[in-house]
C-alpha cells in the first residue's frame, strides 16, 4: 500500500481514541504542548497512565522535556478548542511554544512545574515512572503516575465516575477525524447470575432492566 494510505487505514482500525494535549517544559522553562491519541489507563492503585511515543528518529520535544523534568500534564481536548489542539501536531522548532503559536493559554498550579492547558476542563499532572522501549517498531511506552487531578466538580459523580461527555470532550478516529459522543447508558457491574441493567449517570442504585 502507499505509505499514507496504509497509515490512515491502520490508524483507523482501533476505533475511537481519546484526544489529549500533553504539556511539558524543559529545564530552562521553555514550554511545549502536543496532541496525542495514544493515552491509555494502566492502573488505578497506583494511578498509572501511559502513552505511546513514536520512533525517536526526529526531535521529540515532549519526550526530551519529560526526561529532563520528570513532570508533565495531560489535558483532555473539548469541542471549544479542538481546532487549536490539532494544530499542535505541526512540527515547530524547540524554541517555539505551541501555546503561543496555536492560540492556547497555559496555567500553573502551586507545586507543579509543568504547564496545564487552561482551555481544558479535565487536567491532570503526572510524574514519570518508566519508559519502556517497544523493539518491534522502535516506539516507547511512557508511563507516569497521576499526582493531581483538576476537573469541574459537576462532572464528578458520587461514585467517582467522571462524566466526560458533560465536558464536551472530543475523540479521534484515524489520524485526523474528530468526534463528539452520545452516551447510551451506564451499566451495572456484570455478574454471571444477573442480567445487565442500566444505571443512572450519577451511579445511584436505581436500576432499570434493559
Amino acid at each position: 500500500m502507499p505509505s499514507r494510505y496504509r497509515a490512515q487505514l491502520v490508524n483507523s482500525l482501533s476505533g475511537f481514541k481519546s484526544a489529549n494535549l500533553i504539556a511539558t517544559c524543559n529545564a530552562d522553562g521553555q514550554t511545549n504542548v502536543a496532541i496525542f491519541s495514544s493515552v491509555v489507563h494502566l492502573g488505578a492503585s497506583p494511578a498509572l497512565v501511559g502513552f505511546v511515543m513514536r520512533p525517536n528518529n526526529v526531535a521529540r520535544h515532549t519526550l526530551e522535556n519529560i526526561k529532563q523534568t520528570k513532570q508533565y500534564t495531560i489535558n483532555q481536548v473539548s469541542e471549544s478548542f479542538w481546532l487549536k489542539a490539532h494544530q499542535t501536531s505541526a512540527r515547530y522548532v524547540a524554541q517555539e511554544s505551541e501555546f503561543d503559536l496555536c492560540g492556547l493559554s497555559s496555567r500553573y498550579y502551586e507545586g507543579i512545574d509543568a504547564p496545564f492547558v487552561n482551555e481544558s476542563q479535565l487536567q491532570y499532572a503526572l510524574t514519570l515512572k518508566e519508559i519502556i522501549p517497544i523493539e518491534l517498531n522502535n516506539t516507547l511506552l511512557v508511563i507516569g503516575e497521576v499526582t493531581d487531578v483538576f476537573c469541574q466538580n459537576m462532572a464528578i459523580k458520587p461514585d467517582g465516575y467522571i462524566d466526560i461527555e458533560s465536558l464536551n470532550t472530543v475523540s479521534i478516529s484515524g489520524l485526523d477525524s474528530y468526534h463528539v459522543s452520545r452516551r447510551l447508558s451506564r451499566l451495572s457491574y456484570a455478574k454471571p447470575e444477573r442480567s445487565v441493567q442500566r444505571i443512572p449517570v450519577n451511579g445511584q442504585n436505581e436500576l432499570s432492566d434493559l
